[in-house]
Order: structure tokens, then sequence, then C-alpha cells
């Protein structure tokens, strides 16, 4: 049963409907339900569905081509010696398909792009005189290699630019479909244990379709991840081997930004992962951003001065807790509920989490309506002599009101200390004096179970809590 993705599904149906002929790539990270997602909308219905062949290579490629259009009901036919001849068939099939609206799906498409094979300029052929000059196709392309449809189709300069009618980015799945699809699974969980779920796994369905009713969340957890059998125990180096080609900087990035929990700025990450500032540095910045791995803050009303953190849940929880587990303990999780490395994951993981929610934070601050920006801010020591300070999520608000947000895990209703409150009105202090003058601050805390009501529980302006992250 498809779960949420009603927009999407509502996208593809109306380039379903169309006139004309529509070009449609879908993407998205690995595991995130894209081709799911395409044969749910169609019912498994397709004129011509093909998937790529993982590395394989170009003769691989062209072999299971042509048995996919043998599938979907051609004549038997030799191989095609490359891709011009593959596509030549494809579309003397779709001349001989009865009349109506021909779906074409091509899945894992990037892997069909093997050295040297010109598959891109038989793609581009095959679009601009073939099918952009029908009103009756629409060609539907998706992969999980994110990096190669961003920059081989969708910013392509040859003669797909611009072709691509419709793009789908694929997000994770939010607390609250996570939930959804918990429940048609018939499992009952709390939302405390869907967000602790959510820290380790994000919101990719696959990860939570391997979820075993029954178990406790920390068991569910040893046996996909620790146990050197679970399914999810090589995931990491997959997952990225999948997305790109040469992974080796991009993991080396993500680890980089998995050491500082505030996020790092390019110069910083350039310094800390030995990397040239040129273009590639920013391909791979964007390419992780198009990804979801990476989240780019603004700092405030600093434009080219943004900071990168690591948003990708799984890879958090990898880079603390399974790329340095020496034990092989495969109970490991269960054995450190009350461990202090985990006590310090919760924290920042929970950070995460508030980051991939802001719609649901606005929308907890009654604010959906107005106009708003997120932004990260930091000030150095000042020639007086005051401490720095920095503000990780600031929203910035046209009603000329300033939230300054601080996210605090707690299983209990979370204690504000004196000192505490006097970290936050220091970082408003601070704030108000190097780019606040003349706007309202607001304190507010993101906390799991509100705040609890002790000595200085009124120096916060606004709570929220993990329940308002599992708002639609």
């Amino acid at each position: 049963m498809l779960i949420g993705r009603t927009k999407e599904q509502k996208i593809l149906r109306e380039a379903y409907a169309s006139e004309y002929s529509q070009f449609v790539a879908v993407y998205g990270r690995r595991r995130v339900g894209k081709t799911f997602l395409v044969r749910e909308t169609f019912n498994y219905q397709f004129t011509f569905e093909h998937s790529g062949v993982a590395h394989g290579n170009n003769r691989v490629q062209l072999t299971a081509f042509r048995d996919s259009l043998i599938d979907a009901g051609m004549a038997k036919t030799a191989i095609p010696a490359n891709w011009m001849e593959a596509f030549a068939l494809l579309r003397q099939f779709i001349r001989q398909s009865p009349e109506g609206k021909k779906v074409i799906f091509i899945d894992e498409i990037p892997w069909m792009d093997t050295p040297r094979s010109n598959f891109v300029s038989a793609l581009e052929y095959f679009w601009n005189a073939f099918a952009s000059a029908r009103k009756d196709i629409l060609l539907i392309i998706c992969g999980s290699a994110t990096s190669w449809i961003i920059n081989k189709v969708l910013k392509n300069h040859g003669g797909l630019h611009n072709r691509v009618t419709c793009r789908l980015h694929i997000q994770p799945f939010s607390l609250n479909e996570c939930e959804k699809y918990v429940d048609s699974k018939g499992m009952s969980l709390s939302r405390y244990d869907l967000l602790e779920l959510y820290m380790v796994l994000g919101g990719i369905p696959f990860y939570w379709s391997m979820l075993q009713r029954g178990d406790s969340v920390a068991q569910n957890i040893d046996k996909l991840i620790f146990n050197e059998n679970g399914q999810l125990h090589g995931e990491f180096n997959e997952l990225y081997d999948s997305l790109f080609k040469n992974p080796e900087q991009y993991i080396s990035v993500v680890m980089a930004l998995g050491k500082v929990g505030s996020g790092m700025t390019r110069d910083e990450i350039i310094q800390a992962c030995h990397l040239d500032g040129n273009g590639k540095t920013t391909r791979i910045l964007e390419d992780l951003q198009e990804c979801g791995f990476i989240k780019k803050v603004p700092t405030y009303r600093k434009t080219n001065n943004a900071i990168y953190m690591l948003i990708d849940n799984f890879t958090l929880f990898y880079l603390k807790f399974i790329k340095e587990n020496k034990a092989n303990d495969e109970q490991y999780w269960s054995h450190s509920y009350l461990s202090p490395v985990r006590s310090a994951w919760v924290g920042l993981a929970f950070e995460k989490v508030c980051f991939q929610h802001i719609s649901q934070i606005k929308q907890a601050l009654g604010i959906s309506g107005v106009v708003t920006n997120v932004y990260s801010w930091r000030v150095g020591p000042s020639a007086n002599g005051e401490s720095g300070a920095q503000i990780d999520m600031l929203i910035d608000r046209a009603d000329n009101m300033v939230n300054i947000c601080e996210m605090k895990f707690s299983k209990q209703e979370y204690v504000v200390t004196k000192e505490v409150a006097m970290s936050l009105h220091h970082k408003a202090q601070r704030f108000v004096q190097d780019k606040g003058k003349g706007m309202s601050v607001c304190l507010t805390m993101i906390t799991v179970n509100g705040i609890a009501k002790t000595a200085y529980w009124g120096d916060i302006h606004q709570s929220i809590t993990a329940e308002d992250l599992f708002m639609e």
C-alpha cells in the first residue's frame, strides 16, 4: 500500500493526462521509494518498462534492454550493437503499440550510461527526434544516482537542455508518514519509539519495511544493523557506492561533518578534507545536498558564509556507532542504552530531526502563513570581552520577529537550569547587538516532552514538543 506521496501521484497523473508528450525525471536517494511510487501510480501497467543493470558493462546493458523489449511483447531480435540501435528498436515497438498514451518507464537509468557508450546522446535523439514530436508518450526516467540525473539530464547543456517537462525529487518520509506506515503494518509503537527509530533510520521507507512486529526498538536495530547478517549491516558503503561513481571524497565530507555537530563552512570543509577550492568541491557539496545527506543553512544575512551540516540520520548513526564499533557485539544497541556516547548522540540526532521538520515547527508556532527564512548564526568574542555565541536554528520572520530555537533531548520533561537560561539570554543579547536591532526576539525551546515548570521555565517564550513534529 502506498503511504503518502499524494502530491507526487497527482503530478504523475497530470503528466499522463497531458495533451502532449511529457518527459519526467524521478530522482532521490537509494531506498526512498521512487520505483514503488511510479509502479503503484500506474498500477504496474507500462507500455515498456526497463531497469539498468548494476555494474553491468555496455554489452550487458544492451542485452538487458533488448530482453525488456521482448518481455513487453516485441518479436525476438538480435542484441543491438549500440544505444542508437537500441532506441531505434524502442521507436519501432512504440509505433506498433495500440493507440493511447504510452508510458515508457526506464528505471536505474544512470547504470545504463557506461563509459564511452554514448548513451546520453542516444537518449537525446530518442526524445528530440521522436517522442517530443508525438502527443502520446509519457517518458519516465528514474534513478538513485541523483548526481547523474541532475548533471547529465537536468543540467544538460546539449540536446537535453530544458527538455525535462517535470522533475520529481522524492523526499524521505516525515515522522507523520512513518507513523502511518507503521500503523499500516499493524505495529503498535509509541511516538517516543517512532522518534528514536527516525533518529536511526531517517524517513527511508525501505528501512522501515524491515521492522519486525513484536520486537522492541532496540531489538529491531540490533537485528538490522549490528547483526553481521542484518539487512542494513553493510548499507553505508552500498548507499554511497550506488549514488556516486567515486564516493571516496563524498564520504570524506560527511565524515568531517559527522565530527562537528554544529556544522562547518565551505572553507572549513575544504581544509578538513584537503579538497581544492574549485568547482569540483562545489559539485560534491551540491550532490550531497541533492541526495539529502547534508543541509546548507545560510548564515543570517551573509549569503556567502553558509553552514553545512550532516542531516542524514543513518549516516550519522553509522559514524557514531558502527564505523568505530570494535566490539562486534550483535546486541550493541540493547547494551548501550545508558552509555555516555548514546546520550551525546541522541541530542545531536534530535537536532537533525528538527531540521527535517521545519514546516511542522512553523505550524506549531502558528506562523505557517508568515514568510520566513531559516538561518544559522555565530559570532566570536566581542571587543569588550563578551564570549562568542552560536544559534543553530534561527527563524527570521517577515512580521519583525526572530525565533531563536534551542533543541534539547530529554525523555522526561526538560529542566531549564539557571545555566541554560543564562546561555539563551546571552545568545539573544549577542544576536541583537550584532544583527537584530529593531527586531523582537522569541526564545523558543524544542524538546521531546515539554518543559518542567521549575524556577527558570518562564524564561522560555514558546515551547514545542516532539508531538508537534508529527503534524502533517
